[in-house]
């Protein structure tokens, strides 16, 4: 079953459910930006985040510096936003709560 890119309304519906995500990449992807204690907070954060994307199959793009971690979530295999992805940021919005 092929994967479908979100439409402009459910890009803009899935976003309204998030938090802290904004769009990026002309709408193809969504990012968050989130800031941590330290370097170990924020690697034991992408480690849980690594776990879980193993879990799904869906992983995410990031970047990493001392206390902060950006993360970008696209589908490839859809062109750009996907549910998949939307997904993929409730489960991690759900580790920072």
């Amino acid at each position: 079953m092929a994967i479908a890119e979100l439409t402009e309304t459910e890009r803009a519906a899935a976003l309204g459910e998030l938090t802290g995500w904004s769009l990026s990449r002309e709408g193809k992807a969504i990012e968050r930006k989130v800031a941590f204690g330290d370097f170990s907070e924020a690697f034991a954060f992408m480690t849980r985040v690594a776990l879980l994307a193993e879990q799904h199959d869906h992983h995410p793009e990031w970047f990493n510096v001392y206390n902060r971690v950006e993360i970008t979530l696209t589908t490839h295999d859809a062109g750009g936003l996907s549910q998949r992805d939307v997904a993929m940021a409730k489960t991690i919005d759900a580790l920072l709560a």
